[in-house]
């Protein structure tokens, strides 16, 4: 008899241990959010990040930002929020503080979020970004209209099980740029795998819908992550691009081949890499094409 509850006692003990590191919290770094935020640059900091592209339906006519079309997934459809300034529909009563742990933590006001919001790459953010993007949000015209709900399965729609995804796979930190690199291989790095999260779609992901970042820029054959190519020197270079033609490809949808990219990607160009300078376009390319 004393044996049995002292195996009770032990599993309880482990299961407890268990419980604690799974739902322990996943923080980065502290952020200095006393900077002054620029809107004006946020906005194009807006188009580095994607938000347009994600959370907007223009296929249906959506206003800009208020919610974008469903993300289908193993684990359900996931809708892309309106995110205008509006208090109600969208994330206008949000302080800079709950801005900031949601890019930089996956915590949202409502308990924690799914990767499909791309927070693995956000947390990379510069902290002056962070703050000039939520000043350029907050400067949105607001679309009192809410967006479409999300469609999840359970038992995935129970959002405390994300902390122990996130205590599995999410290491919240900051970009840090490689210093035998030059300032635009930097730079390219930065926007891949942070704000611009190329890596993000362009990596297969495991059966939980982690990034598997040790086959990075490797392509996604489909599944959690979608579709999408290689994005390695390697499989870059086989398809006729250098860094030039890789850039202009960013900013016009030509690819080398006389095609035209379309689906999602094309609508990341026109929504986002289009927008993007010269220097950034670049800057990516010179990254991706990096030997």
């Amino acid at each position: 008899m004393k044996k049995r509850w002292l195996a009770l006692a032990v599993v309880a003990v482990v299961g407890v241990g268990v419980a604690a590191y799974f739902l322990k919290p996943v923080e980065g770094p502290a952020r200095d959010l006393t900077l002054v935020g620029d809107a004006a640059r946020g906005d194009y900091v807006m188009r580095l990040a994607g938000c347009v592209a994600c959370h907007t339906n223009a296929a249906d006519g959506g206003a800009e930002l208020a919610g974008g079309v469903g993300l289908e997934t193993a684990f359900g459809t996931f809708v892309p929020p309106n995110i205008t300034s509006d208090p109600e529909a969208g994330i206008g009563s949000w302080t800079l503080e709950q801005f900031s742990d949601a890019l930089s933590n996956g915590m949202g006001p409502q308990g924690h979020l799914y990767p499909a919001f791309p927070y693995e790459n956000y947390t990379l953010m510069t902290d002056q970004d962070v703050v000039d993007l939520y000043a350029a949000m907050m400067a949105t015209e607001p679309v009192a209209t809410p967006s479409a709900q999300s469609s999840v399965q359970f038992p995935f729609n129970v959002r405390l099980l994300m902390a122990g995804w996130k205590n599995l796979f999410f290491s919240p930190r900051r970009f840090e740029p490689e210093a035998e690199k030059d300032e635009v291989y930097n730079r390219g790095k930065y926007l891949a795998m942070g704000p611009g999260h190329c890596v993000a779609c362009h990596t297969p992901r495991n059966a939980l819908g982690a990034l598997e970042w040790d086959q990075a820029f490797a392509g996604s054959p489909g599944g959690t992550g979608g579709r999408a190519p290689a994005l390695t020197r390697e499989a870059l270079v086989a398809e006729g691009y250098d860094v030039a033609t890789l850039a202009q490809t960013l900013k016009d949808g030509f690819t080398p081949g006389f095609d035209v990219l379309g689906g999602a990607m094309g609508e990341v160009i026109v929504d986002s890499t289009s927008f993007w300078t010269d220097e950034d376009l670049n800057a990516v390319a010179a990254y991706l094409m990096a030997e």
